[in-house]
């Protein structure tokens, strides 16, 4: 079975926000760290672990992706917070 996770991403505690989907977290992690992948997260310097959660359903990741995309800004930052409330970038105990 293939671990697929969902994972959420900050410039910053209370900064700019990005969600994503991969089936490797620390080397998707890696990428955003290190600016390998163009476009949002590189442009606003988003690249620290705050939340994630795991499934072994491709599926349901990516509908609980499209799920908290759709969430307004406040229900993001309790969702980092109930499990993470000093923002805490979670890469380095991957």
């Amino acid at each position: 079975m293939k671990t697929y996770y969902i994972y959420l991403l900050t410039s910053e505690r209370n900064g700019t926000l990005y969600i994503g989907v991969t089936n490797d977290l620390k080397r998707r992690i890696h990428e955003h760290k290190q600016k390998l992948i163009k476009g949002f997260t590189e442009k606003y310097n988003v690249s620290n672990l705050v939340w994630y959660e795991q499934t072994e359903d491709i599926n349901s990741a990516i509908k609980r992706e499209k799920e908290i995309k759709k969430w307004n800004r406040d229900w993001k930052v309790k969702l980092i917070e109930e499990n993470n409330f000093e923002w805490k970038d979670l890469y380095d105990d991957l």
